[in-house]
């Protein structure tokens, strides 16, 4: 305590060099993210003046942070991938319910500048210094490609059915696992392979029999979507090495948000009270899934998180029976099934590995 004390006007590379000297993954997670609370002694969340407005959003991260501190790194990036995929589900069914009101554009530019607003506390109490990146340029090229895809992404998602969009969607794994296994020299093991097979064949067993005879040109363009959304990700991994989670979640919706906002502007149109209210509950799920998707590319390696990206097609079963009174069907119930055991069994091979 009196070494934390010592260094209350320490830098923060001071202060984060002391944690890791300390031994514990917690403290070193504290001293990164809160600096001056982790010096200061951590006495009380509440009683630090910088945690005020959002101690019980990083009570739950220390928590998080202390419960799999024992888990191997793969594990927690599993964990972390989960977790995104169950709030991009919800987000993906809000987005289209707006997209079907608002231009794609306009929809796009709203759900990240809305991202950017709901983390705009957190920078003014920690400071903008704390947000600031190593290399600007890096966030604003890792931003430009995610817009490319959100582009197309949002062109084609009020006008091609959800089970086309659910299935198309679910080849941007297997672009994530060749382009980290070409770039970034990352192993393939077979279990992975296998597991993304495996979990792609639950997919086409899910939507098989639902998917439209007829392409067309937006199914095209969705599937256009997936590789540059691969591209986006195997940035944000890169960017995982020098920067921290909340420092890319943060540029990245300011990026998106200039970028998108030109195309915005052309086509704005007036929107409704409640929509806006939608946009907001946008940007926090959209900011909370990149976080959590972040997190999981700093925890393992990328290809070794991806087959759990297949459980998407769970929750999103689980949020139409409850939200939609939708009824899975014998097909949605095998597929899962299948998906299922492709993520718990390469989860339990590689924590065997450690």
């Amino acid at each position: 305590m009196r070494r934390r004390r010592r260094l209350r006007g320490g830098s923060r590379s001071t202060i984060t060099a002391v944690a890791h000297r300390s031994g514990s993954k917690t403290a070193c997670t504290l001293a990164h993210v809160f600096p001056r609370a982790w010096a200061a002694g951590f006495p009380d969340l509440a009683d630090v003046p910088e945690l005020a407005m959002v101690s019980a959003w990083r009570r739950a991260l220390v928590s998080i942070d202390r419960r799999t501190a024992r888990l191997t790194p793969t594990s927690r990036g599993l964990l972390w991938a989960s977790g995104a995929g169950l709030s991009f589900c919800v987000l993906n069914a809000l987005a289209r319910t707006l997209a079907a009101r608002t231009d794609p554009f306009q929809a796009q530019f709203l759900r990240y500048f809305f991202g950017l607003v709901v983390l705009l506390p957190l920078v003014w109490r920690q400071g903008v210094a704390t947000f600031m990146p190593q290399r600007v340029g890096p966030q604003f090229t890792r931003g430009a490609v995610h817009t490319v895809g959100l582009l197309l992404w949002f062109s084609a998602l009020p006008r091609i059915p959800l089970a086309d969009m659910t299935a198309i969607g679910f080849t941007t794994p297997l672009f994530i696992m060749v382009g980290a296994w070409i770039f970034f020299r990352e192993p393939m093991r077979w279990e992975r392979w296998l597991a993304t097979a495996i979990g792609f064949l639950g997919v086409m067993v899910v939507v098989g029999p639902k998917v439209s005879g007829n392409g067309g040109w937006f199914h095209l363009v969705m599937l256009a979507s997936a590789p540059v959304f691969a591209a986006s990700f195997l940035l944000t991994k890169a960017l995982t090495r020098h920067e921290t989670a909340g420092v890319i979640l943060v540029w990245q919706a300011i990026s998106i948000s200039i970028f998108s906002l030109p195309l915005a502007w052309t086509v704005w149109q007036p929107v409704a009270a409640w929509d806006w209210a939608g946009f907001m509950l946008c940007g926090a799920l959209g900011s909370l899934g990149h976080y959590c998707l972040t997190r999981s590319f700093k925890a393992a390696d990328i290809s070794a998180t991806q087959s759990v990206k297949f459980l998407d097609l769970v929750w999103s079963s689980l949020l139409g029976w409850a939200v939609f009174a939708d009824v899975p069907t014998s097909s949605t119930m095998i597929g899962g099934g299948l998906i299922c055991i492709a993520t718990l069994w390469v989860a339990h091979r590689e924590s065997a590995r450690g």
